[in-house]
């Protein structure tokens, strides 16, 4: 019989683009996926390290398997991947003697490597190695895949582990890049998205011979592939947000009218503080520029909240910007120390966890209000909309996803994979709901 496995992912879309790729890769060493964890034979976590709940929400699971590889008396193999295990590569094995293998993100191939060696004896993977992606990837979904575009970042933000679990930024040759999208095209793929700590910053940490680029000579690059219908990408930076990427969004038809542009804070000086190398003035220049290109553009953003040092002052001026701004949605965190961060020794000037609660519950108030107030110029309209499955919370209607990222779901017969015009009839701050056209009902 064939060994079984389970992956279990946190965090970022980075990780589950590895996560992916580590099912791949299983799959032509001969294993099976399991779909329990108790199950398997080779029980296997992606960690992330950006939150402390994440940490925390991993290692309950890591002992949960822990239990069931002493029910079956050591008869488990348990693999820890990821940016955790990265940053506490020195204290893994001896804080989790039950753990195997441990390799970080850059090393996910070493995993074969390890499950085909002659000896099983705990091994860590961690050195920096660019971009090591060249692996099958068993994908969710047979119409939609994760194209990683670069490893690592060079930016310094003070609360970010990234640079020190995934190195400086590598860029992967242009060349390759739109060879492995015709790829992908041609097996069925229709809707990508471009994966990148920093993504726009694309283009300049290409290694020599090939020549540099840049992250909207890429866009077109991928637009001119027939058959690819929709671009998506994340995350990108606010510094490096120019307007020829501005302009590939008003130009080309498969670059879909969604950004996702992290403000983190509204205030200049907590900005600074962070190390984000913008100001508020310059966000908004770019929200200025970007709508002036693109008016019914949806925008997304991260927000942290309690950030050491936030005065009332300063979280009244991300409630501002958010006024001002109108998001279509965003993600919003409670500051969390995280070690080797330069933030972290900011001790003195850390938010009392009361404070920041308060904070994040009136900034939720006002970015689901404006998000839902922006989300009202969809009724009436018809979108085109990527059916993915039946609705998660009514088996009887599709669900999908707009080109401005909106979840819709909407009544009607579809197959996943299809692209349905959908007329929406009403709208949320997180969701639409429609029903597909009454043309595109007799066409199918």
């Amino acid at each position: 019989m064939s060994k079984t496995f389970h992956v279990t992912t946190f965090g970022c879309q980075m990780n589950e683009h590895d996560s992916e790729r580590m099912k791949g890769m299983l799959g032509s060493l001969g294993y099976t996926e399991a779909s329990e964890q108790r199950d398997a034979d080779l029980i296997l976590f992606n960690t992330c390290s950006i939150r402390e709940k994440a940490d925390s929400r991993f290692i309950s699971y890591l002992q949960l398997a822990a239990s069931y590889k002493r029910a079956r008396h050591g008869d488990v193999i348990i693999g820890v991947g990821g940016c955790w295990a990265q940053s506490v590569k020195d204290e893994v094995f001896r804080q989790f003697p039950y753990v195997d293998v441990a390799f970080g993100p850059g090393q996910v191939h070493k995993l074969a490597e390890f499950l085909t060696s002659d000896s099983l004896t705990a091994q860590g993977f961690f050195e920096f190695e660019g971009f090591t992606g060249h692996l099958p990837a068993a994908r969710e979904r047979d119409f939609q895949g994760w194209v990683q575009i670069s490893a690592g970042c060079n930016m310094k933000c003070s609360y970010c582990i990234v640079p020190s679990t995934r190195g400086r930024q590598v860029d992967r040759p242009l060349d390759e890049l739109v060879a492995e999208v015709r790829e992908m095209v041609a097996g069925g793929v229709t809707e990508i998205t471009l994966l990148g700590q920093n993504v726009n910053a694309y283009g300049r940490a290409i290694a020599p011979p090939a020549p540099r680029s840049s992250f909207a000579a890429l866009l077109h690059e991928l637009d001119a592939i027939d058959g690819l219908k929709r671009i998506r990408y994340t995350s990108p930076h606010p510094q490096d947000m120019k307007e020829d990427v501005v302009l590939a969004h008003a130009t080309l038809d498969s670059v879909m009218p969604h950004m996702h542009l992290p403000l983190q804070s509204g205030s200049s000086r907590i900005l600074k503080a962070m190390r984000r190398t913008y100001s508020r003035e310059r966000f908004l220049d770019r929200v200025a520029l970007i709508r002036e290109h693109n008016p019914d553009i949806a925008l997304t953003t991260d927000i942290i909240v309690g950030f050491p040092g936030e005065t009332e002052a300063d979280f009244e001026e991300t409630l501002e910007v958010c006024e001002e701004v109108g998001f279509d949605g965003a993600f919003t965190f409670i500051y969390s120390p995280r070690r080797e961060t330069e933030a972290a020794e900011f001790v003195d000037a850390f938010i009392d966890h009361e404070v920041a609660v308060a904070r994040m519950d009136r900034l939720v108030e006002v970015v689901q209000r404006r998000a839902n107030e922006r989300a009202q110029r969809f009724v009436g309209r018809t979108l085109d909309v990527l059916v993915e499955g039946p609705s998660r919370t009514d088996p009887s209607r599709l669900r999908g996803r707009s080109g401005h990222g909106k979840t819709v779901n909407f009544t009607g017969l579809a197959e996943a994979g299809e692209i349905v015009p959908v007329e929406i009839v009403r709208a949320t701050s997180q969701t639409l709901a429609g029903e597909m056209s009454l043309l595109a009902r007799a066409l199918v």
